[in-house]
């Protein structure tokens, strides 16, 4: 799996006319700092302290003795430990395995790669040291952090891994890993509880950092929305009632991911649906009405400033099909633009599962959504 684009790094060779010293204090060119790092691999410097103190994962060269100076060598080793990490390998093994990963050595043979030393512990240091902090033991499949992305106390597991990849900006990684969520936890799960709490995270260390983390949204985005459809393969029969299901942001409303989502989840249930996107002005909805006649249409607003009750209930009210016989959608509200707004006649599930559930069971002899969509 590819890594986030390593940062050019100068030589190490000396300057013309001087001998190099193995007591010289490296230059600022030398090496990443352990801040700088840090900011790269989306983790805490404190992180990669304790690496270093407990796994002898640490920089091969210390400016004055002291300060961490991470060589190319060294960083390979900490990607390594990341994405070993992040993928819910255990500390000690991941850091085996990325320093034999690294020099070629064997992770089970006992013997660590930066100092050869074999004993009965290979995962401790020389002369292990307490950390500073203990950290509390976490339960399984659940983590506290991502990195500097704040997920909160209740996350799966999936979620950190992805955080950690999506700061480092590392593509690949971040798309393996939402196509593994969908597959090992249904599109449902892995869109409730692993996309929607990473995409929220990312969203909230955006609005606190004056823009610095856009470029993480903006890649996390795509990657979901690429998964996303992908998804949108048959799981089920088409269903033989008639009717799509018409999906549409509200207009002046961009955000069409969980849109997205629903059109994956009615796609692997056999439902017809019809995307629109963003921002469809209220005349091509009404147009769109009549000229597909939905059994429903689904709103989408993110804020109130965009929800609009007055076209909700012109759609509602629009109708078709011939005179004596003549129809008009069921309208479902979607989005926290339509909280404390409500519509008689117009529901509005809470989450993707329950959207779902709500347009399948509106046709006849349509089933419940099965658990693995």
């Amino acid at each position: 799996m590819s890594t986030a684009p390593s940062e050019a790094i100068p030589s190490e060779a000396a300057p013309s006319g001087t001998t190099p010293s193995s007591t010289a204090p490296p230059s600022e060119g030398a090496g990443l700092t352990t801040g700088a790092l840090a900011r790269r691999l989306g983790v805490a410097p404190t992180t990669l302290r304790s690496w270093d103190r407990r796994y002898g994962i640490g920089p091969a060269v210390r400016a004055d003795g002291r300060h961490r100076r991470w060589r190319p060598d060294d960083v390979a080793v900490l990607e390594a430990m990341c994405r070993l990490t992040s993928a819910g390998v255990p500390p000690a093994e991941a850091a085996r395995a990325a320093k034999a990963g690294t020099t070629g050595g064997d992770p089970t043979d006992g013997t660590t790669a930066s100092t050869g030393r074999t004993d009965e512990h290979p995962d401790r240091p020389e002369h292990p040291e307490p950390p500073e902090h203990p950290e509390p033991p976490r339960p399984v499949g659940r983590s506290r952090a991502a990195g500097a992305l704040p997920l909160g106390r209740d996350v799966r597991q999936e979620c950190r891994g992805l955080a950690r990849a999506a700061v480092r900006l590392d593509a690949p990684a971040v798309e393996d890993q939402l196509g593994e969520a969908v597959e090992r936890h249904g599109l449902t799960v892995a869109w409730q509880e692993v996309m929607v709490p990473t995409l929220h995270a990312v969203g909230r260390k955006w609005a606190s950092s004056d823009d610095r983390y856009v470029e993480v949204e903006h890649l996390l985005s795509w990657h979901v929305s690429t998964v996303l459809r992908r998804a949108a393969r048959p799981l089920t029969e088409p269903l033989a009632a008639p009717g799509a299901v018409m999906l549409a942001c509200v207009p002046g409303e961009q955000h069409t991911l969980p849109l997205e989502a629903l059109n994956a989840g009615l796609a692997r249930l056999g439902v017809p649906a019809r995307m629109f996107g963003a921002a469809v002005p209220a005349e091509a909805l009404t147009a769109a009405v009549r000229r597909l006649g939905p059994a429903a249409v689904v709103l989408w607003a993110q804020s109130r400033s965009t929800a609009s009750t007055a076209l909700a209930r012109h759609l509602a009210d629009t109708r078709w099909g011939v005179s004596g016989a003549r129809r008009s959608p069921t309208v479902v509200l979607g989005g926290p633009g339509w909280a404390g707004r409500p519509i008689p006649g117009m529901p509005r599930p809470a989450g993707l599962r329950e959207a779902l559930n709500l347009l399948t069971g509106a046709r006849p002899g349509s089933p419940t959504v099965p658990p693995g969509v």
